[in-house]
């Protein structure tokens, strides 16, 4: 009864304008440091802990949120920091705090669906994690609680646990305020990409597979938010994306399985900061995948050492069929391929071929280009600075 009346009752009095409204509010609402509070029983390692931390109200109870924080355990002054989100069937990870850690940023990895790290189910595969006393909402489904009223949705919460994340971090002497990031990794990547554009004091941001535009993608996010106002209209993140004035890391590879190239490419094209692509080839679809390539440190160092990213591309075109892409680094480039598809449909499931592209520098920067194979439906160029992937913008041949 008390389900239907709030369904109800948000019916009546809500607007799309309104939600987005109290989404924007979000930043005021989590701008104070959460009280913390100590994670019995987590033993600490080195310098990472585990804590939880006071969030909002959901059904009327206090909640708090699971997380591992730590400091670099070597510092001179104060240091940079990232807040970390994880994906669908994670939860907060100390391995990956420690992995920031060990490049020089204060950490902290969140667990945005009221759970710890303890992992109930002891059989082989998908791990099922204790949920705790003050447990907010899990996720349920793809947006599919779109018609609760907003302050009860999962993704209010997410996004408020992200937020309060950077206050706490903040707060800490022994961090740099002006220098805290955030990282998301498939779905953590889809809260990341909204939340760049609603939490401002984020100095970059690094949506790893995920994004927003999903209610056209061909595969089972389409079909899940294709009629979904309460996506369309308030959480994909191409409603705020105008906001975006950091630098953001798109962070990729074309064969995933689940975030279409073409709704990301419509994500980041609609962002005004500068933004850095890169789509690497093999990467696969995981938290490890996600996290240890070396391209979201570099960007993440480059941003908070000199505040832009350390190369671009301005520029991708085609002419006398030919693939054109033009790229600016402060770090050599190496070699330059092509990547291109003949097929159609969802990009998950395409082949994608790679071509040797000429590379020349001048005019401050370095253009590659390549002959596109006939009847090629997509395409983009990466350039590579030794172990780092610095992609074209994606584009589609209509």
């Amino acid at each position: 009864m008390r389900s239907l009346l709030l369904l109800l009752a948000a019916t009546l009095s809500a607007t799309p304008a309104d939600d987005r409204k109290v989404a924007l509010g979000l930043v005021d609402t989590c701008a104070q440091a959460p009280k913390t509070h100590e994670a019995e029983g987590f033993k600490p390692d080195g310098t990472v802990r585990a804590i939880f931390y006071d969030a909002l109200p959901w059904q009327g109870k206090p909640t708090r949120v699971f997380a591992w924080i730590g400091l670099p355990a070597k510092r001179e002054g104060k240091v940079p920091g990232i807040v970390v989100v994880h994906g669908g069937g994670g939860t907060a990870y100390k391995e990956w705090v420690q992995k920031w850690n060990a490049q020089g940023f204060a950490a902290i990895s969140i667990a945005v669906e009221g759970q710890t790290d303890v992992n109930e189910n002891k059989a082989k595969g998908r791990s099922s994690w204790a949920r705790h006393a003050f447990a907010g909402p899990a996720r349920d489904g793809t947006f599919a609680d779109t018609k609760l009223p907003l302050k009860e949705q999962w993704m209010y919460h997410a996004l408020a646990d992200t937020m309060l994340a950077n206050s706490l971090l903040r707060s800490f002497p022994e961090v740099d305020a002006s220098k805290i990031g955030v990282m998301g990794i498939s779905w953590g990547g889809v809260v990341t990409s909204t939340v760049v554009g609603l939490d401002a004091r984020f100095a970059f941001g690094i949506p790893t597979y995920g994004c927003g535009h999903l209610f056209d993608a061909e595969n089972h996010w389409g079909k899940a938010l294709h009629d979904n106002d309460g996506y369309k209209q308030t959480w994909d993140g191409m409603n705020y994306a105008d906001r975006v004035k950091m630098p953001v890391l798109w962070l990729s590879w074309p064969l995933d399985a689940h975030f279409p190239l073409g709704c990301q490419a419509e994500h980041y094209r609609k962002t005004p900061g500068p933004r850095m692509v890169s789509l690497v080839s093999k990467m696969g679809h995981s938290h490890p995948a996600g996290w240890n390539p070396p391209d979201s440190y570099a960007f993440a160092k480059s941003v908070v050492e000199t505040g832009k990213p350390w190369g671009s591309s301005p520029s991708a075109t085609t002419k006398d069929g030919h693939a054109i892409a033009v790229f600016h680094s402060v770090k050599p480039l190496t070699r330059a391929v092509l990547v291109s598809t003949t097929d159609k449909g969802f990009t998950g499931t395409r082949k994608w071929v790679e071509t040797p592209a000429a590379a020349a520098s001048g005019g401050g920067g370095t253009t590659a280009s390549a002959p596109l194979p006939p009847g090629t439906t997509a395409w983009y160029i990466n350039a590579y600075a030794d172990k780092l992937t610095l992609t074209s913008d994606y584009q589609e041949i209509k």
